[in-house]
């Protein structure tokens, strides 16, 4: 069972400049006893596709570089150790799609990769065509020629560098066991089943969390709870998809959180946040940013569905997340840069709030008040600000919360009173037992207390978006201490 403490999102290799040893070191050394787990994001052979990490050439293997499975093994002896399961591709770099390419039908692996074929054997409209949900601009297959000389047109969702499993194939199927079981002996104790609300695909569908999805997300979960490990789905969609998502496997991200915190501190207003609380997942675990962009659909309208937000609310969400960054973020996000995803905004959380570390604190302590297990990603454990060097020679719009770090920037970042601050924070986090209780949420338009309560001990956040008063009040039977965030900072 995951530890109700406060976890790390990060690259082995960009946190420390080194690899999985080193953080190890990092970990037992100058954050020792911050975090009671660690999301290791791929750590796969290569660490440097074209989607760092997530377009595996073999995921069953650690990349040399940073280190071994042994590695692996005895950073998950101290920690929950999250291991992404990248369930809908694999690298065309893959020694697999190497002998397709080669041989054609007659690959040994030609049913473990899905083709337009596959599902329109007689086929596809352009009202089918049009039907497909899209997590980028153009088409969702790639024409492919092998050299048997025919062409196939490969489903690559993502890139055309990532093609597509047919996760209902024996092929496919046992591609993934393999990976799962490698996990289960190697420590990992949680698997994030990655970008799994695409792993189905259906003609006269869009493709997307459909019911065969779910489906296939409880026997998956149910495969890998046998091997002693819990599952979290990673899935962007319709707030009312991950209430439904969060039914079917141990845990599910709360991606409606990150937006809905920005948009309070942007307007000063709570509703749509306070509602959002009532009726939240409990069994999730709560981001403010990740190695991904801020996801914003998560918060919005989709097709008929009203949002939390509606349309208007979204644009300005945006354009104020573009303004606050002085417009690096309009650099990285969209068409402007080589990105995956449309519906992200590229930017670190610190820059979104335009690097105040006041309301920086403030976000984070929304997000660990919150029900779930908070993660915090490396980036923003140190409040880094927008890498632009980096992006400008990768042209990667994610790459913009992506930097390398190394001793000197740790050191040099801990230091820094919004570091400070954060750290007593998730020290508040991890320590207090209310935690392990019952939560409750009440607000009006301009302010919202989030509160939790175990037997006679209570921990409330209190924020007022007009005066940005913010207060964490500890009640027990005997006292009440009340701590200013303002505190926190110097």
């Amino acid at each position: 069972m995951m530890k109700n403490k406060v976890q790390l999102i990060t690259y082995a290799d960009r946190i420390t400049g080194q690899g999985i040893n080193a953080l190890s070191n990092l970990l037992n050394g100058p954050l020792e006893n911050v975090f009671g787990g660690v999301h290791l994001l791929p750590f796969y052979n290569p660490i440097d596709g074209s989607d760092a990490g997530f377009d595996p050439i073999d995921h069953s293997a650690v990349d040399e570089r940073i280190g071994t499975w042994q590695d692996i093994q005895a950073l998950g002896e101290h920690y929950d150790l999250m291991a992404d399961l990248i369930v809908n591709h694999v690298s065309a770099q893959s020694f697999q799609f190497k002998d397709v390419l080669k041989n054609g039908k007659k690959s040994d692996y030609w049913d473990l990769f899905l083709t337009k074929e596959d599902v329109f054997p007689g086929g596809m409209s352009e009202q089918e065509q049009k039907a497909i949900y899209r997590p980028r601009p153009g088409s969702c297959f790639t024409p492919i020629t092998c050299e048997d000389g025919e062409t196939y047109e490969f489903w690559t969702t993502f890139t055309d560098n990532q093609i597509d499993i047919n996760v209902k194939s024996t092929p496919g199927i046992e591609y993934l066991d393999n990976v799962l079981t490698k996990f289960s002996q190697n420590n990992v104790n949680i698997i994030r089943l990655d970008a799994a609300g695409y792993a189905i695909k259906e003609a006269g569908t869009n493709c997307f969390m459909l019911d065969q999805t779910f489906d296939y997300l409880d026997k998956l979960s149910a495969q890998a709870n046998d091997l002693g490990m819990e599952t979290i789905a990673e899935i962007h969609s319709h707030y009312q998809t991950q209430v439904e998502v969060a039914k079917r496997v141990n845990m599910v991200y709360d991606f409606a959180l990150p937006p809905l915190i920005l948009h309070s501190l942007f307007t000063n207003n709570s509703d749509a946040l306070v509602q959002w609380l009532k009726i939240s997942p409990r069994n999730c675990l709560t981001v403010l940013d990740t190695h991904d962009g801020i996801g914003i659909i998560d918060a919005g309208p989709m097709g008929e569905k009203p949002g939390l937000l509606n349309a208007a609310q979204i644009d300005n969400l945006v354009e104020t997340i573009h303004a606050n960054s002085n417009n690096q973020s309009r650099q990285a996000t969209g068409a402007a840069a080589s990105n995956v995803d449309l519906y992200q905004v590229n930017c670190t959380y610190y820059n979104a709030l335009g690097a105040s570390d006041f309301d920086y604190l403030v976000a984070r302590a929304i997000q660990f008040f919150a029900p779930g297990v908070p993660q915090v990603y490396y980036s923003g454990l140190f409040a880094c600000e927008n890498d632009m060097t980096l992006l400008a020679e990768s042209n990667v719009g994610r790459d913009i919360n992506r930097p390398y770090l190394d001793a000197d920037i740790i050191c040099e970042s801990l230091a820094k009173p919004v570091v400070k601050g954060l750290l007593k924070l998730i020290t508040i986090r991890n320590t207090h037992n209310a935690f392990n209780g019952e939560f409750s949420v009440t607000g009006n338009t301009n302010s919202c207390c989030l509160k939790w309560r175990k037997d006679d001990n209570a921990i409330e956040f209190k924020i007022n978006f007009e005066t940005r008063e913010a207060l964490i009040i500890e009640h027990t039977s005997s006292e009440q201490v009340l701590t200013s965030l303002n505190d926190l900072l110097a």
